[in-house]
Order: structure tokens, then sequence, then C-alpha cells
């Protein structure tokens, strides 16, 4: 128990490490998302990249909102 109290630091990069799993697993399928339906139907292609790019911009903006709160909150 003596360890644990000896424990100091900012956890926010902890949170942060641990937040930033879900928008790389997110990216990833929306990308093989976009992957699987280009190679079902390539004439989408165009339709489909526009989708891809929103989602990953929502995603990725949802990431930098962890990063900011992480230095907001400290």
């Amino acid at each position: 128990m003596d360890h644990l109290a000896a424990v100091n630091g900012s956890l926010s990069a902890i949170g942060y490490g641990l937040a930033a799993i879900g928008p790389g697993i997110g990216v990833g399928i929306i990308f093989a998302s976009y992957i699987q339906s280009t190679a079902r139907q390539p004439e989408s292609a165009g339709l489909t990249r526009t989708y891809m790019f929103l989602g990953f911009a929502v995603v990725e903006a949802l990431a930098l909102l962890g990063i900011a709160f992480g230095f907001v909150f400290k």
C-alpha cells in the first residue's frame, strides 16, 4: 500500500492515453468500411469517400477534445 501512496504527477496523460484507444479503433473501422464498400461497388467510391472523410474528421475532433480537456481540467 505504501507504493500506491508514492505515485504522484499528472494522471491526465494516462487518461488521455486510454481515451486515445477509442478514436484509434474508430478510424480503423471507418477506413476498413470504406475499403470494403469500394471493393463491393467501385462506382460508389466518390460518394462514400465524402462520408469517410466526414467520419474521420468527427473521430479526430473527439480525440483532440480529449487532449484539450486533459490540459483544461488539470
